[in-house]
């Protein structure tokens, strides 16, 4: 495969400079984006890199330097410049978290291969089939809020852009030789409206759990103390949670409840250095779990309708078998809220349809007659 080096990519770190870009990319039909965060490292994930391409030039802007980052949701809003990314949704979703941006005119190459029935649609995989260049997946697990950033990170993260307007010309041709273009840009006009994620600490996350991992009450009692334990920690060191304890583990220590060293020591699933480093705090967990009020089981919504599972059932098997038919996932025919919707609603007609989100004008037209002739088996 062809590795030959790219021009070194244009690293913005300064608000003049990223005014300068932003107006050079503002002439631009189109852009390639990605970003790089640092979930691995940090207690509170962020945003640490944007990387954006355009058919002949390569950026690094980097919101860790301090700069003000606002200039670009002048850019991610213009609906007269196309966005390329790869998988985008989580992009989308931090940068919205972190800096309020919204996106309109996206094309995703990852979500373009899925329509056109690509089983590999990993970028790297796309990179070596359609562009013949190989990828060093290495670095995908580097710390971006690192600085300053090793050479061959900073390679990394540009390739992530660099190659995708090639990307995107490809499956625009391959999506007009199948006439899925319509049922694309559908696909892609959803995206834009994905929530921002959240990045805050969910007090009854411990159910999530306990509940699988079947504890008594007393034990969840034991696992919620160990639970804020660890949040802690993670808080003070700045790591994520899972570097501090696994969930495995508190679960195994809540089961337990250890009253001394050893008795935590011998349970499996507990590292010695970790029974030796934080011993004392979690056997003083333990022991307020023990002694204090048994936590409440969170509230459950009202159990689906019976009617409502069946008839959803049977819209899953004729996505199922619709799928099968055009050689795709089956989410890529209508996504399983969509369906749910439709289950719970009911809709008789194709104008009743019209507002279930998932349902666009394409698909409507493509699909709206036979999911009204699944549920009136129901009526």
């Amino acid at each position: 495969m062809n590795n030959s080096p790219l021009k070194p990519a244009h690293y913005v770190k300064t608000d003049q400079r990223l005014r300068q870009v932003v107006a050079e990319l503002a002439a631009q039909p189109l852009i390639a984006v990605d970003t790089e965060s640092n979930s691995l490292y940090a207690y509170r994930e962020r945003v640490c890199l944007i990387q954006i391409s355009t058919r002949a030039t390569d950026y690094i802007i980097d919101p860790v330097a301090g700069l003000d980052v606002q200039p670009l949701a002048a850019l991610f809003g213009d609906p007269t410049i196309e966005k390329v990314f790869h998988a985008a949704e989580y992009d989308l979703m931090t940068m919205k978290r972190d800096f309020g941006f919204e996106f309109r005119s996206l094309f995703d190459t990852m979500v373009a291969a899925r329509i056109c029935g690509y089983k590999g649609i990993g970028l790297g995989t796309l990179l070596g089939e359609i562009v013949g260049i190989g990828v060093d997946k290495s670095h995908q697990r580097d710390n971006w809020g690192k600085r300053p950033l090793p050479k061959d990170s900073l390679l990394y993260a540009q390739m992530d852009t660099h190659y995708l307007p090639q990307l995107r010309d490809h499956f625009y041709e391959k999506l007009t030789e199948l006439n899925r273009w319509e049922e694309a840009r559908e696909a892609f006009a959803d995206l834009v409206t994905v929530p921002a994620s959240v990045n805050g600490f969910d007090p009854d996350g411990y159910w999530r759990i306990a509940i699988p991992n079947h504890l008594t009450r007393r034990q969840v009692a034991i696992l919620r103390e160990l639970y804020l334990l660890r949040e802690e920690l993670a808080r003070d060191r700045d790591v994520p949670t899972f570097k501090v304890f696994t969930d495995k583990m508190l679960s195994a220590i809540a089961a337990a409840a250890p009253k001394t060293l050893d008795e935590l020591e011998s349970i499996q699933g507990v590292p010695s250095s970790q029974a030796r480093r934080y011993g004392k705090a979690l056997l003083e967990a333990v022991e307020r779990g023990v002694k204090g009020k048994v936590p409440q089981p969170p509230t459950q919504g009202p159990p689906a309708n019976p009617a409502v599972v069946e008839r959803y059932a049977a819209l899953r098997e004729w996505r199922k078998e619709r799928a099968a038919r055009r050689g795709v996932e089956s989410d890529v025919i209508i996504s399983k809220d969509a369906l749910w919707s439709v289950a719970e609603t009911m809709p008789d007609s194709l104008d009743a349809m019209r507002d279930i989100q998932g349902i666009g004008p394409w698909r409507l037209q493509q699909y709206g007659e036979e999911l009204l002739g699944v549920i009136k088996k129901y009526k």
